[in-house]
């Protein structure tokens, strides 16, 4: 009895993770005290988006469209788009081409804009098509760039592990006394980034994709084992916010770690705090 109960769970467990979750879609909303955020942006709201990696199981037009409309619904001031638009996985799914993709998140709309970095399966994929696609529906391509939007800095970084990011050369671009926020793919940047950047946003992880705590490890790309997981982590002041994205990659289940979008209202932290 117990041993068909454990088996039964078991089945009940992979058709979940292999089907059912990763065909969610939830919507994460944070509010985040900044220490070197203005008082002039108190309330601003992003939206995040990453790692979508269309062409992969469950990942198709009809996801990114979906996602595309939930951010829309949320009404942030700005989107960032932090990477993995596209993937090709050899088992798991067929290739969703660039223009496609770009198609469907060209229709994100934001007071201030849609900004994006690329990730190492956009290199690994489509090269520089990925990146020409996105602009030539009019979101803005950001590789050791920064951008003023209203009144706060979008910088955003070359992926780390396939192009060379330059990060002092990308603050550069930005008054020391700005509000910056930093797009970076890959979490693994952020012990670099100083403190002078507001907030720093990525993706990457996708939480392992199965999220049970100790476990996960082997599953997450980065050199920090669960360091940089997925949510918000403060160290030394700096602070940064890891989503667990869209799609998948490798093995095309999510466990404790549904497809997201996220949306963070920024505020200035108490300093009496």
């Amino acid at each position: 009895m117990i041993r068909r109960a454990l088996i039964g769970a078991g089945v009940a467990t992979a058709v979940y993770a292999a089907w059912i979750e990763p065909r969610r879609l939830v919507t994460v909303r944070r509010t985040l005290a900044l220490p070197r955020w203005p008082r002039a942006l108190d309330g601003l709201r992003v939206g995040l988006l990453t790692d979508i990696h269309a062409g992969a199981l469950h990942a198709g037009p009809a996801q990114i469209a979906r996602a595309v409309q939930r951010l829309n619904d949320e009404a942030p001031d700005a989107i960032l788009l932090l990477g993995d638009f596209i993937d090709a996985h050899p088992l798991w799914g067929g290739r969703v081409d660039p223009p496609t993709i770009a198609r469907e998140l060209a229709e994100l709309r934001a007071p201030l804009g849609t900004f994006a970095v690329l990730g190492n399966h956009d290199w690994k994929q489509a090269g520089d098509r990925m990146r020409t696609a996105l602009r030539d529906v009019g979101l803005t391509v950001l590789e050791n760039r920064a951008v003023k939007a209203g009144d706060v800095h979008i910088a955003g970084l070359a992926d780390l592990r396939m192009r060379r990011p330059d990060l002092p050369g990308t603050l550069a671009q930005a008054p020391r006394d700005a509000p910056v926020i930093l797009l970076a793919h890959d979490p693994d940047i952020f012990p670099f980034v100083p403190a002078r950047v507001a907030l720093t946003v990525s993706g990457h992880t996708h939480g392992g994709q199965v999220a049970i705590p100790m476990l996960r490890r082997p599953a997450i790309p980065s050199d920090y084992g669960e360091r940089y997981a997925r949510g918000h982590v403060v160290e030394d002041g700096r602070h940064l916010y890891i989503s667990s994205g869209l799609g998948t990659s490798g093995l095309p289940i999510r466990f404790l770690a549904p497809p997201e979008v996220v949306v963070l209202e920024l505020r200035p932290a108490d300093p009496r705090a």
